[in-house]
């Protein structure tokens, strides 16, 4: 077969070439290459006989399992558009992402289902729902709205797929929602084959692999788990997790050899104690979603010395973008590192000028990842896509890149560094203060657990700093300890005017990061009361 150029195609082509090879495990439960495409196909068919026209939407909101997947790959395969939604998004949350994104089909489960049916009223353009489960009593639904068992599809009439291109669109990725309503981000047949085929090459993914689905496959480095492992004719495992140590027993179960997850989780699971037998298959650990702090990466490796660790950085804009190879980590420890296999990252001035080596710019990226912008957003999606001056002048065409809203710097050597987001960015008496650098000091403590530093209005300073802490097991957390260690370990600018301790975990966005605007409108209102 050619190779694959069209999402489903990944599937596909795993198919060929090992039928019998599991693809996927959900709950004790394997699923071959071959079934699996051939549940991808009859579920094409299928919402094309609904019909579902080319390039129309398909939200999906169900925990991970074979019937996210097949609903993901059918609505790509179909020629349509599936829109995965975070299983931890409240009712009102998935009515917007479904309404903005004018759904035609969702995919859920009956107890879903129940808990949106009040509103889907708001939905105008849904014309179907799919229950995934055993659904008995349906709920009331508007009367422009179908719905279907999953296994009723079967007896539809078989149609063929519509015709796309690997320009065309086959996702839409809603960001969480921190900065106001969620927004959603388009990404391309193209998009995503080709940020399977680049990851897939810097981890050495094969088809022996075993990878760990725990993150979101709303998440753009959650669905990464899967296009990475299908290219490579690898075997995911779908973990709905509850607690940290449910991660780290799938882990031994199924003799995962590859874990991708955010800081947050890793903290969790460096504070556990690891069984013997993950270290004798797990290969490498992936970091992504923010940094990794330095105790958590060292307690990580004397966890498992000989996986191999990789710290990386991505856009869901642009779905993967750089990654630090494990042997700079010990020399680099908090570099994001360079530019993926088919990308290229530059640093920018604001007037579009190239950065010298060390000066902080704007983090920008170009090549195939790139994605096609924002969904029904102009203005959001000129402010981030903006087209490069040509580096050939007989081409008058414009090349669009994504501009981050990232501040980064590129040493000598080309490696980068992160230093803050620019709506992050704590403006404190004319100074620019990165709250990981904060947060860095507070970790290497080593009495804290898990913490954020934010910026609140201050009327002499602009902003002051602030930050919040949970203590690490076993500790009693002194506000003023803290304070005097930054004091110690950075510039008077930069120190907290003051350190909140909290007894349980920080607040998280759907994504699993630390929710820092939310702390910072907890502690603003908390202020002003």
């Amino acid at each position: 077969m050619p190779s694959p150029s069209l999402l489903q195609d990944l599937v596909a082509h795993a198919a060929e070439r090992g039928p019998q090879t599991v693809a996927l495990r959900a709950d004790g439960v394997s699923t071959t290459y071959a079934a699996l495409q051939l549940a991808v196909s009859d579920r094409a068919s299928a919402l094309v006989a609904l019909g579902v026209g080319r390039s129309e939407r398909v939200g999906v909101w169900l925990d991970k399992s074979v019937e996210m997947v097949v609903a993901c790959f059918g609505a790509a395969a179909a020629g349509g558009v599936f829109v995965p939604i975070n299983p931890v998004l409240k009712p009102a949350q998935v009515v917007h992402v479904l309404a903005d994104s004018g759904a035609c089909v969702l995919v859920t489960s009956a107890h879903r289902l129940a808990m949106l049916a009040p509103l889907l009223a708001g939905c105008s353009a849904l014309r179907h729902v799919i229950v995934a489960d055993a659904r008995g009593d349906a709920p009331v639904l508007p009367a422009t709205v179908a719905c279907h068992a999953r296994g009723d599809l079967a007896g539809l009439p078989r149609r063929p797929a519509h015709g796309v291109i690997d320009h065309d669109m086959a996702a839409i990725l809603y960001t969480s929602g921190s900065t106001g309503l969620p927004k959603g981000v388009v990404l391309s047949h193209r998009n995503l084959v080709a940020g399977a085929a680049s990851v897939a090459s810097y981890l050495d993914n094969h088809a022996d692999d075993t990878l760990l689905a725990a993150l979101p496959l709303s998440f753009d480095a959650g669905f990464s788990q899967l296009t990475t492992a299908f290219h490579s004719g690898a075997r995911v495992v779908l973990l709905n997790y509850l607690l940290p140590r449910d991660v780290l027993r799938a882990l031994v179960d199924e003799r995962v050899t590859g874990l991708t997850a955010v800081p947050a989780l890793y903290m969790q699971l460096a504070a556990l104690e690891w069984p013997e037998a993950i270290g004798t298959h797990l290969r490498y650990f992936a970091n992504t979603g923010g940094h990794m702090p330095r105790d958590t990466l060292a307690a990580l490796r004397r966890r498992v010395p000989q996986a191999r660790p990789f710290l990386m950085y991505g856009l869901t804009e642009a779905f993967r973008s750089t990654y630090l190879p494990p042997e700079e980590v010990e020399r680099r420890p908090d570099s994001i590192g360079k530019a993926i296999p088919n990308a290229e990252i530059l640093v920018l001035r604001e007037d579009g000028s190239a950065c010298e080596p060390n000066e902080p710019g704007e983090l920008v990226h170009r090549g195939a990842l790139v994605g096609l912008g924002y969904w029904n957003d102009p203005e959001r999606t000129a402010e981030r896509y903006r087209p490069l001056p040509r580096r050939d002048a007989g081409l008058p065409m414009p090349e669009y890149a994504v501009f981050s809203g990232d501040t980064v710097r590129m040493d000598q050597d080309g490696f980068l560094y992160f230093i803050g987001r620019r709506d992050e960015m704590i403006k404190s008496s004319g100074y620019r203060i990165s709250p990981t650098e904060v947060e860095e000091v507070l970790y290497g403590t080593g009495l804290v657990a898990e913490c954020a530093a934010f910026g609140v209005a201050h009327p002499v300073l602009g902003q002051c700093v602030q930050a919040v802490a949970m203590p690490a097991a076993g500790v009693v957390l002194d506000a003023a300890q803290l304070l005097s260690a930054c004091r110690t370990a950075m510039p008077a600018y930069m120190v907290p005017t003051d350190v909140r301790i909290v007894p349980g975990p920080l607040p998280r966005t759907p994504n699993g990061k630390i929710d820092r605007r939310r702390l910072a409108a907890d502690v603003e209102q908390l202020h002003g009361a």
